[in-house]
């Protein structure tokens, strides 16, 4: 990326390689509650606030379609491949929504847990 990379695309990298990080820092590292439970709060937000990203992603779409001359590399008619996306980003939001949920019920479900810093025998 340069810095004509628009600020949007940039965001979303950086949410991509947070999520790859705390893929990498959990293939081996054992996490106690107190630790997921504080990753599960992050991550919990990121499902509460995709829907709405999604959302406006979609609208963003639509609006392009008045704002610039686009069109599809085939000839055919971007408002059906800008509708098809928007179908799309609708159930995504959906599905985020869910996924923020489950996220919460995982956190509160150690939310009283604790740990001794000793090693078992």
């Amino acid at each position: 990326m340069d810095d004509e990379t628009p600020e949007v695309i940039r965001a979303a990298d950086d949410a991509y390689e947070a999520i790859r990080s705390i893929n990498h820092l959990t293939i081996t590292q054992i996490h106690p509650a107190p630790t997921v439970y504080s990753v599960l709060g992050n991550l919990k937000g990121l499902g509460h606030m995709l829907p709405q990203a999604c959302t406006q992603l979609a609208k963003s779409l639509g609006r392009s379609l008045d704002e610039y001359d686009v069109y599809e590399d085939d000839g055919s008619d971007p408002i059906q491949s800008v509708a098809a996306a928007t179908d799309h980003l609708t159930r995504a939001a959906q599905l985020a929504a869910e996924l923020g949920a489950e996220l919460e019920k995982a956190q509160s479900a150690i939310s009283r847990q604790g740990y001794r810093d000793t090693p078992l025998p």
